[in-house]
């Protein structure tokens, strides 16, 4: 199976360049099924129905979250309504759950949401909770694994790597906003720290410039805003996975703007 993984988006410019490019990849690599992070979708801070609705109206079949999973209240409902989920480790009364499982070419296949510690709201500790989950998916047969980690710290996603890479399919970083050259197949595992967003490429992670350059001049905060126009890019990781759920393949694509994607294969 050839799966799609799309970080961050953020905002109407990571949403309009999904809307321009996703159907025409998902022909180009022949993908069967497409993951997205939402929790910046919209104008930076959450997902509104609107936005769930459009996203998989593009090509999107499942779409995890992070910190800003609950900014938007209307995030409680879609829960039950549409194939979205937040980080497992939120705690257990929180509404939402952190794994969708599916059927894929005729495997079973479990899509986890996982959040770090590091500058992050209070969660559970993610280590020792995705261990134990891990454990109980392989125990029902399950081998196509696929793991969101939206994470501050590039060491909580290198860790988890070394934990998981023989037992899961896959380990993507989000949240950074930034992409890292590093994606990788470790022991049959895709690894990269941070996918990169879908969205603006000519501010600060995706935003406006003028208000992080005020905080770090002076102290003071602002609302963040995304620009209506912007010079933009989409960032998605292309793996497949054989039957027993090891990745045999894994690339990058990036397309800026309107311009030719360009491709690079991942480090074995």
């Amino acid at each position: 199976m050839r799966i799609g993984f799309i970080g961050d988006i953020v905002g109407k410019p990571g949403r309009l360049m999904l809307k321009k490019h996703l159907k025409r990849l998902r022909q180009e690599h022949f993908l069967d099924f497409v993951i997205a992070n939402y929790e910046n979708a919209s104008h930076g801070f959450g997902l509104t129905r609107k936005n769930a609705d459009e996203l998989l109206g593009y090509g999107i079949d499942v779409m995890t979250g992070g910190n800003h999973s609950f900014d938007k209240k209307e995030i409680v409902e879609l829960f039950e309504s549409h194939p979205l989920i937040r980080p497992m480790n939120y705690p257990e009364a929180s509404p939402g759950k952190g794994i969708f499982q599916t059927t894929i070419c005729g495997h079973e296949v479990a899509v986890l949401n996982l959040m770090g510690h590091y500058t992050m709201p209070m969660v559970d500790n993610p280590f020792t909770m995705i261990t134990s989950v891990v454990a109980s998916l392989k125990a029902q047969g399950i081998k196509h694994i696929i793991i969101d980690m939206h994470a501050e710290a590039s060491s909580e996603k290198n860790v988890l790597l070394h934990m998981l890479h023989e037992d899961v399919s896959a380990i993507f970083g989000t949240h950074t906003h930034i992409g890292t050259d590093d994606l990788c197949i470790s022991n049959g595992c895709a690894y990269v720290t941070d996918v990169g967003l879908t969205g603006c490429r000519d501010g600060v992670i995706g935003m406006d410039k003028a208000v992080p350059m005020r905080r770090f001049l002076t102290g003071l905060g602002g609302h963040h805003d995304i620009p209506d126009s912007c010079k933009a890019i989409l960032q998605m990781i292309v793996f497949e996975l054989d039957d027993n759920g090891r990745c045999i393949d894994a690339e990058k694509v990036k397309i800026y703007d309107e311009k030719p994607k360009i491709v690079t294969k991942a480090m074995i």
